[in-house]
């Protein structure tokens, strides 16, 4: 099967990929591109570390996943040889709360490793928090300099990588989380208006959609990623709502 190449989100360690790595129980051959712990980095310069670590011996399929879709998509529209297919998860086109860019300044010194959890968590889980989970974001979150998250923070205030999405030619499945209290429905609406023959999915979840939610995440990857290796076929996706949680 087609290689899956897994950009994290905000974080950048890869860590809280673990519930779906977990879900598609070894069906898969993941690539996990970790961003730095140390050192800021706009978007450039994730964009520029996650090219160099592409594939280049395999057809792959890239997952950008929040923080990460504005690199997945300008990668994407880049076309790089042996990409087959390209997978977003809650995640935007262009900074997706524009009250945001008023608060770029406040970024130099948000308080990123003293937020409550509590709040984090109803931003991120909402009602699909479990203490296991809170747990896994704080020590991930730990890892990563205060000064990296809040450059990323900064990154997204300033994003718009809009034109990349008339560039992109392969298929795209787009999965989003019906409680996302973090990424507006209307950032969804732009990227599916761009991208109208992409794969829209809706899976009842939070943000956090792959570690809260990862079997019915699981599900709809690992049927694109079959129609990736095998494009004649090209099975039927599950319908979304069969990928809800029960």
């Amino acid at each position: 099967m087609t290689a899956l190449v897994l950009l994290p989100g905000l974080d950048g360690t890869g860590d809280l990929f673990s519930p779906l790595l977990e879900a598609l129980r070894d069906t898969v051959d993941t690539r996990l591109i970790r961003y730095p712990t140390h050192g800021p980095m706009d978007y450039a310069g994730h964009l520029a570390f996650a090219r160099a670590r592409l594939p280049t011996d395999e057809p792959f399929v890239l997952l950008g996943e929040s923080f990460a879709g504005p690199v997945a998509l300008t990668l994407a529209a880049e076309a790089p040889e042996g990409l087959r297919g390209l997978a977003l998860c809650c995640t935007f086109a262009r900074n997706p709360r524009p009250w945001l860019a008023g608060l770029r300044a406040f970024t130099r010194i948000a308080p990123v490793h003293h937020l409550p959890a509590s709040l984090r968590d109803a931003m991120l889980l909402g009602r699909f928090g479990t203490p296991g989970l809170s747990r896994a974001m704080t020590a991930a979150l730990n890892r990563v300099d205060a000064n990296v998250l809040q450059s990323r923070l900064r990154a997204v205030t300033q994003v718009d990588v809009t034109v990349a999405l008339s560039r992109i030619s392969v298929p795209t499945l787009d999965l989003r989380a019906t409680e996302d209290r973090l990424v507006p429905s209307s950032a969804a609406h732009l990227i599916r208006r761009a991208l109208p023959s992409a794969i829209h999915a809706d899976i009842e979840g939070p943000h956090a959609l792959l570690q809260a939610c990862p079997d019915g995440a699981a599900t709809l990857l690992l049927s694109f990623l079959q129609r990736m290796a095998s494009p004649i076929l090209t099975p039927r996706l599950p319908d979304p709502a069969d990928a809800s949680p029960t």
